[in-house]
């Protein structure tokens, strides 16, 4: 006589604890969806409508004085906008790429950048003080710039192969300081203090994000700090800023002063809503460098609080993709250039909206994808065409890789359907 039972494979062999944390990740991933295309999609949004909010404001904040000198109205707005599809090309292009490829471009690309850099001091153009422009023909190109993108690839691949030496501080500092502090210094022989201190930044983020030791943070900033308070000593220009954001030597209404002091009343001026949209009353000469350094007090006075709060939160959006991407990799190289290129344009985000609401000193900095200036936006599109190529090949995780079954049956991701396989047995 026979008989026949019927058993289940067990659902799961998981730990209970573990299960929770794996569900509670899977809702901090996306509540159900894909977590590599929702990341992709918000940090190709964001991009996509901090540039278009740029352009718009250009133009708004650009025709005016165009009128005033007597130029096309568009003439700005149109050079930004050519700049724009070069960038959105660049950034097609780099999505497209991987890890092996950037690698392989780190050290040609920081090359080329120092190349440029040193014509910039040899044929370069000086604008208000700061040497930092090669023009050809009615166009102006900023080689620092690219060298942003550059420094950035550079200290990914060099601090990755330093990695099973990175906690000792001589061996970071051997090619961080004669290699990526050679960019710097050309930036800041220019008379750049601004674009200085961005690339600063972004040396600094690859350190931390590589491991450094905080001694090495410690002996560099302290370098860095004496650099620019010599700099600001040594020039009259760059002192004045900082007497204007201190509040000195504003009596007799120095320009200054008059700058950072008209972008708080546009701001003031626009309270929750705004004037409407063109209607900015102090983009009419009233703020130099309406449509660049101060762009953003255009916002607030034309779109209102509403307006900046819409700005900051795409820049945010931005940042926790991205962060979110960096997090799913192992693979140090890619977090270190995703790190890199974050504090990048959210910390020059950061010290931009800072000059304008008064809270740092004036010290030239534009606001990433909305500023004008063409070589900032294409490269900008370019350091966000990087983060896409990351967040489109995200390495799969538990929650998404096919699992092993029972009898070396591969069941599906969790959440999808399962196929309950059932033996027979007889006695």
């Amino acid at each position: 006589m026979s008989t026949s039972t019927r058993t289940e494979a067990p659902a799961s062999t998981s730990h209970p604890v573990r299960e929770r944390i794996r569900k509670g990740w899977s809702l901090l991933e996306g509540a159900g969806r894909t977590p590599s295309g929702s990341s992709y999609y918000l940090i190709l949004g964001a991009a996509l409508a901090l540039t278009a909010i740029g352009l718009l404001m250009v133009l708004s904040a650009s025709s005016v004085e165009a009128i005033s000198e007597g130029k096309e109205r568009f003439d700005l707005f149109l050079k930004q906008a050519i700049w724009a599809s070069a960038g959105l090309v660049l950034m097609l292009v780099l999505s497209r790429l991987g890890p092996r490829a950037y690698r392989a471009l780190a050290w040609p690309s920081l090359g080329i950048a120092v190349v440029l850099l040193v014509l910039v001091l040899v044929i370069g153009v000086e604008i208000n003080g700061n040497r930092n422009w090669i023009r050809i023909g009615s166009q102006t190109f900023q080689p620092s710039e690219p060298t942003k993108l550059a420094l950035a690839l550079w200290f990914a691949a060099v601090l990755e192969r330093k990695k099973a030496l990175i906690r000792d501080w001589r061996h970071v500092l051997m090619p961080a300081l004669p290699f990526g502090g050679l960019p710097i210094g050309l930036v800041l022989l220019g008379g750049d203090l601004g674009t200085g201190l961005v690339l600063m930044m972004i040396a600094g983020a690859a350190l931390f994000f590589a491991g450094a030791p905080l001694k090495l943070f410690i002996l560099t900033g302290a370098g860095a700090l004496v650099g620019s308070l010599l700099m600001v000593v040594t020039s009259e220009n760059r002192g004045g800023r900082i007497r204007a954001w201190l509040g000195l030597n504003c009596d007799n209404g120095a320009d200054l002063c008059l700058q950072s002091d008209n972008g708080l009343f546009a701001m003031a001026s626009g309270g929750w809503f705004g004037v409407g949209i063109g209607q900015s009353r102090q983009k009419w000469n009233w703020i130099p460098e309406a449509h660049n350094d101060f762009i953003f007090a255009i916002i607030g006075e034309e779109f209102g609080l509403l307006g900046t709060l819409v700005v900051v939160l795409l820049f945010g959006i931005l940042a926790v993709a991205t962060i979110r991407v960096a997090l799913r990799y192992t693979d140090p190289f890619v977090r270190i250039l995703m790190g890199s290129i974050l504090v990048w344009l959210i910390g020059q985000a950061f010290v931009n909206i800072g000059m304008v609401t008064g809270l740092l000193p004036v010290i030239g900095v534009p606001l990433p994808f909305i500023s004008y200036g063409g070589s900032a936006l294409t490269f900008t599109l370019g350091a966000v065409g990087v983060l896409l190529s990351f967040a489109r090949k995200m390495p799969a995780t538990p929650e998404t890789a096919p699992q092993p079954g029972p009898a070396g049956r591969t069941t599906t991701p969790a959440g999808a359907s399962r196929t309950i396989r059932r033996n027979g047995a007889r006695s």
